[in-house]
C-alpha cells in the first residue's frame, strides 16, 4: 500500500491567503492539530493549532503572520512504513502527500492510517492468533509457514516485535482458521516457545465458563 492510497478526500488544505480564523475553524471541524498550508498547488508547510492560537488578530491571513512552519511530507509512491515513521517521529495528526513535481495531492490522517493497519493485519478476518518468542538467529519464516500450512492453516498477516538490548523477538501470526490447536501442538513438537495464543473459540469457552460459574454460585446460595 502506498501513501497515495491512504489519502482521505474529506480534508481540505488551508490556502496561504486564508485567515487564521478559518484555519482554526477547520482544525476544530476536522479535530486535527496540524493542517497543510498551500499556495495554489504548491505545498508551503504544516501549520499547528498552537501557532494559530497565538495570533491576536485572527482575521489576518496566514501568509502575513510570519510563521516558521515545518515541512514534512511523503511522496505519493512511498510505502506505508514511511508514513508511519513520520507520524511517530514528528508526533503528527496529519501528513501531506506530494506528487513527483512536489505539488500537493492530499492529506493522510491518523484515522486513515488506523484503517490501513486494520486491513494489513487482517483484524476483521476470523481466525486465531499465535505469539512465538524466539532468538532472532533462529527466525526461519519458511519453517514457520510450513508448520502452519501443514495443519491446513494460512498466515494472513505477521509482524515482529524486537526488544532493546536483547536478541529475543516476538513473532505474532494471524491465521485464517479458528481451530489453531493442531498448529500449536506442532509448534510445541518443534520446540517453539508459544508465548500466547487466542482464537474465537477462546472467547466462546470463556463465556460458557462465566455462565457455569454463575450457576454454581447461585446453587450454593
Amino acid at each position: 500500500m502506498t501513501a497515495k492510497q491512504l489519502i482521505t478526500e474529506l480534508y481540505l488544505p488551508i490556502q496561504s491567503s486564508d485567515s487564521v480564523a478559518l484555519a482554526l475553524s477547520r482544525m476544530e471541524e476536522y479535530r486535527l492539530s496540524h493542517l497543510p498550508v498551500v499556495d495554489g498547488v504548491e505545498y508551503v508547510g504544516l501549520i499547528t493549532d498552537s501557532d494559530l492560537s497565538a495570533v491576536n488578530d485572527q482575521e489576518v491571513s496566514i501568509d502575513r503572520c510570519g510563521f516558521t512552519m515545518i515541512r514534512p511530507y511523503v511522496s505519493e509512491n512511498h510505502p506505508v512504513y514511511d508514513v508511519v515513521r513520520q507520524f511517530h517521529d514528528l508526533k503528527l495528526t496529519a501528513l501531506p502527500v506530494l506528487n513527483s513535481t512536489n505539488h500537493y495531492l492530499g492529506l493522510i490522517v491518523l484515522q486513515g492510517l488506523t484503517d490501513c493497519f486494520a486491513a494489513l493485519t487482517a483484524v476483521g478476518n476470523p481466525g486465531g492468533v499465535i505469539v512465538l518468542e524466539l532468538n532472532d538467529k533462529d527466525y526461519d519464516l519458511t519453517e514457520i509457514a510450513q508448520i502452519v500450512e501443514s495443519n491446513d492453516n494460512k498466515i494472513l498477516s505477521l509482524y515482529i516485535t524486537s526488544f532493546p538490548d536483547s536478541t529475543r523477538i516476538e513473532l505474532t501470526l494471524k491465521l485464517n482458521r479458528i481451530d489453531i490447536g493442531p498448529v500449536l501442538q506442532t509448534f510445541f513438537r518443534f520446540n517453539y516457545l508459544v508465548k500466547a495464543s487466542w482464537s474465537s473459540e477462546d472467547s466462546y469457552n470463556e463465556g460458557l465458563q462465566e455462565r457455569y460459574d454463575g450457576l454454581m454460585n447461585y446453587l450454593n446460595i
